[in-house]
């Protein structure tokens, strides 16, 4: 059983946590004008309390330093999409068969389970279409492209950067 001070502790540190980084996004989007800092202040503290109640502290652990090749793979993947896609919808030659692909996830339902259908979304030519308990199904343009092995690399991928226990 764990220490109770302990709890706290962590509690504390992901508030804080939470609260830099909705800072820095304040400041980004209003602005560093000194007169705007206490409705800062407050939107700050009412949106990390926010986060706590409806993104409770749980065995997912973020890894800022993983994030960031996440993000970059993130934004490839976004960028090769629609080419992809704009690709295959203007030049008649590329083969186009629609179709559904199920894939067995290994997240829960939850936070880590909808990031993961977030980020596949952007694979080329996919988009999650549905749920089946621990299975996503996604239609894809082309059901002979390895869809299954690109959504295992990007599962993993995740897994790795929230260190999903």
């Amino acid at each position: 059983m764990s220490n109770p001070s302990d709890a706290l502790g962590r509690l504390m540190a992901h508030a804080l946590a939470r609260a830099v980084a909705l800072l820095i996004l304040w400041l980004v989007l209003a602005g560093s004008d000194l007169a705007d800092l206490p409705a800062g202040i407050v939107a700050v503290l009412a949106a990390t309390v926010t986060s706590l109640r409806l993104l409770p502290v749980g065995p997912s652990r973020l890894s800022p330093v993983l994030l960031g090749p996440l993000a970059l793979r993130f934004l490839y993947q976004s960028v090769a999409a629609g080419i992809d896609v704009a690709w295959r919808a203007l030049d008649p030659r590329l083969p186009l068969r629609p179709g559904f692909v199920v894939y067995s996830v290994c997240f829960p339902l939850g936070s880590a389970r909808n990031a993961f259908a977030a980020l596949t979304s952007l694979l080329p030519g996919t988009v999650p279409a549905g749920d089946e308990g621990s299975r996503l199904v996604y239609h894809c343009l082309d059901v002979d492209q390895p869809v299954v092995s690109q959504l295992a690399a990007e599962e993993a991928a995740l897994r790795h950067a929230i260190r999903h226990d």
